[in-house]
């Protein structure tokens, strides 16, 4: 899933839907049916199941109208605020359940991920990077999904998880750098 930016016009408007929201909860409307379904993806993607994404996607929007009041506006669009609920929703479901988070993979995310880690036979790598996913922590397969995989802007990146954009960018070099030791590690095995 490619992410898209919004117009500084589009920002405005939306901002202008924040505000009247604000001021009547009745008008939060425009902003459900304008980032329902982008949420509903992002939860559907962690969980593969309809029916708790539905759940968890209502909550998502129970949770932003209730707080709405709490939201500031930081140049960025307002789905990123709502992406950091349904990120910590998600979370949370897995903590409480004590079940193992699902995550969505396609072959182009493989190849993205794999010419960050290693430039040398991408394909025939696919597999050491399955296994290397395999072995990061939720926060760190978060990180790498929300780069690489939906190819989202440090700072929208930041603002999901809560942390300074230049914070985020260190630990993605971070666990790039780490994956990269770990490959060569793996492939130093088999040879």
């Amino acid at each position: 899933m490619q992410h898209t930016r919004l117009t500084t016009e589009q920002l405005d408007q939306e901002l202008i839907d924040i505000n009247e929201a604000k001021r009547d909860p009745k008008k939060f409307n425009v902003l459900y049916d304008k980032y329902y379904h982008v949420i509903f993806v992002f939860i559907h993607r962690r969980t593969f199941d309809e029916q708790l994404t539905a759940d968890l996607s209502s909550q998502v929007f129970l949770k932003a109208m209730l707080n709405l009041k709490k939201y500031e506006y930081r140049g960025l669009p307002f789905s990123a605020w709502l992406y950091r609920i349904a990120s910590n929703e998600v979370s949370e479901f897995y903590r409480k359940h004590k079940k193992q988070r699902v995550v969505s993979l396609e072959t182009q995310h493989l190849a993205n991920l794999g010419e960050e880690v290693d430039e040398s036979e991408v394909e025939l790598k696919h597999g050491m990077l399955m296994e290397l996913l395999e072995q990061l922590s939720p926060h760190e397969m978060q990180m790498i999904e929300l780069r690489y995989f939906e190819k989202r802007p440090f700072k929208e990146v930041a603002t999901i998880l809560n942390v300074t954009e230049n914070n985020a960018k260190i630990k993605v070099h971070r666990l790039i750098g780490k994956m990269k030791k770990l490959m060569k590690d793996k492939i130093n095995r088999r040879s």
